[in-house]
C-alpha cells in the first residue's frame, strides 16, 4: 500500500436520537462525506445508538455484538465507497458486559476495534473500560489512531498514539453543552488543539448534536492541523447568550498533511518526541 501525503477527511456530526430511529442517517452522513472527496470519514461516539446511557441495563439494552447490525452497515459503506470509516458504538462484550467501543474500516474490512479506556461521569455505572492503548492502522486514508472522547483528554494517551506513527487520529465524541465556559470555544476544542501541536498529528473531531434525556450536546465537531490550527469547524452554532438554539447536524471536510505528521521536526534543534525526558517525569 502507498504511503499517501495528503488525505481528505470527514467529521460527520448527527443528530443520534434520529439516527437510533433511522440508520439511514448515517448512510446520508457517509455519503455526503465521500461526494465531498473525503476518504476518511469519522462519525461520532455512539453514533447509531442513545449517547445517554447512565445504567448498566440501558447499555446492555443498546449493545451489540462487532458482527452485529451497526457494524454491517458501516462496512457495507466503507466497501461501497472504499474509504475509510470510524463510528462509535455500545459493544456487547464477555457475559453481561458493554463497552463503549469504536471500529476502523477501511474498504469493507474490519481493521481496528478499540475500548474506551477513560470513562466520563456515569459511564463508569455503564460500561467496562478497556484495557488497550489506542490501536494505529495502516488504511488507504494514512495511518490512523483511535481513541474516544474523554481519552483524547489525556496527554500520554495521544503521545502513545503519535509514538506508534499516527498521522490523523479519528476521534468520536459525544460533548455536552456545559452552562459555564465560553460555549463557542469550550475547553474540550482547546484540549483537541493542543493535543494535535503537541505531538504534531492530524485530529479529527466527530460530534454528537441534537437534544437527548435533557443534554443539549455542543456539536463542536472539528478537524486540526499538526501546528494546532483549526481547519474544519468546531460545527457549533451556540452564540455566548446560548440563544442560537441546538447545533445542527453537519458534515465538515479538510485536507489534511499525512506527511507533516511523519515528522516531528520544531525547527533546527526540537523534536516533539526526542525531546522528551522521560527519565525525569518521576
Amino acid at each position: 500500500m502507498t504511503e499517501p501525503d495528503r488525505a481528505v477527511v470527514a467529521v460527520c456530526q448527527v443528530d443520534g436520537v434520529a439516527a437510533r430511529v433511522d440508520r439511514a442517517v448515517l448512510r446520508d452522513a457517509v455519503d455526503s462525506a465521500v461526494a465531498r472527496g473525503a476518504r476518511l470519514v469519522v462519525l461520532p461516539e455512539l453514533a447509531a445508538c442513545g449517547g445517554v446511557l447512565p445504567s448498566a441495563e440501558q447499555a446492555r439494552a443498546a449493545a451489540e455484538p462487532i458482527d452485529g447490525p451497526t457494524v454491517a452497515l458501516l462496512a457495507e459503506l466503507s466497501a461501497e465507497h472504499g474509504c475509510v470509516v470510524v463510528a462509535g458504538l455500545a459493544e456487547a462484550g464477555e457475559g453481561a458486559q458493554v463497552h463503549n467501543s469504536a471500529v476502523v474500516l477501511d474498504h469493507g474490512a474490519l481493521v481496528a476495534t478499540y475500548r474506551k479506556v477513560h470513562l466520563w461521569g456515569a459511564e463508569k455505572n455503564a460500561f467496562e473500560p478497556g484495557d488497550r492503548p489506542p490501536p494505529v492502522v495502516r488504511t488507504s486514508a494514512g495511518r490512523v489512531g483511535v481513541m474516544v472522547c474523554y481519552d483524547l483528554e489525556f496527554p500520554e494517551w495521544v503521545r502513545l498514539a503519535a509514538e506508534a506513527g499516527a498521522e490523523v487520529l479519528a476521534v468520536p465524541v459525544n460533548w455536552p453543552l456545559r452552562a459555564e465556559g465560553d460555549p463557542q470555544r469550550p475547553f474540550e476544542v482547546v484540549k483537541a488543539q493542543a493535543a494535535a501541536v503537541t505531538y504534531r498529528l492530524n485530529i479529527a473531531v466527530a460530534d454528537r448534536c441534537g437534544v437527548e434525556a435533557g443534554i443539549d450536546w455542543y456539536g463542536g465537531s472539528m478537524v486540526c492541523d499538526v501546528d494546532g490550527n483549526v481547519v474544519a469547524g468546531p460545527a457549533c452554532v451556540h452564540g455566548p447568550d446560548l440563544d442560537h438554539g441546538p447545533a445542527a447536524p453537519t458534515v465538515l471536510v479538510a485536507e489534511v498533511d499525512l506527511a507533516a505528521a511523519r515528522d516531528k521536526r520544531l525547527g533546527s534543534f526540537n523534536d516533539a518526541l526526542a525531546d522528551r525526558r522521560p527519565e525525569l517525569y518521576g
